[in-house]
């Protein structure tokens, strides 16, 4: 990875810590945010892996395992109520800075993934903790290390 590349994904991470942090970004909305590039990201690498036969790691291609210290929850929320209750314009906000960023690093699909796959990572494993809805619309916990 070149250096311009280690910087740029610096400055897409300094971003969005910021963005997020600024907004009060709530789990559940940066989550879905990540998702969707990373579901976007995923459908062009397949296309190419296909096209091309090759292929990538697992930490590229697959979410990074969670662990998960607490077991499966029973707990189930009501996936339409939680779509209702998100900000669309605060998701908005962050997609664009996220789309807007990776087009001026000119990120290659792989260190993309890789980027996103980190605060996948994170949110996924805040989500499975998560013990009831009212934890869906907390502020995503970013570590000051991060």
């Amino acid at each position: 990875m070149s250096d311009e590349t280690v910087e740029g994904l610096v400055t897409l991470t300094e971003r969005t810590v910021n963005l997020v942090n600024q907004l009060s970004m709530p789990l559940v909305e940066v989550s879905l945010v990540i998702q969707k590039h990373v579901n976007q990201l995923m459908t062009t690498l397949t296309d190419h892996l296909e096209a091309t036969g090759q292929t990538v790691g697992e930490r590229v291609h697959s979410p990074w395992p969670v662990d998960d210290q607490q077991g499966p929850q029973d707990s189930t929320f009501a996936l339409e109520k939680v779509m209702e209750i998100v900000d669309h314009q605060r998701m908005d906000i962050l997609d664009t800075l996220i789309r807007v960023t990776l087009i001026e690093i000119n990120a290659s699909v792989i260190d993309a993934l890789l980027a996103l796959r980190q605060w996948e990572h994170l949110a996924r494993t805040q989500l499975a903790s998560a013990k009831g809805p009212g934890q869906l619309f907390s502020p995503l916990n970013i570590p000051d290390d991060w």
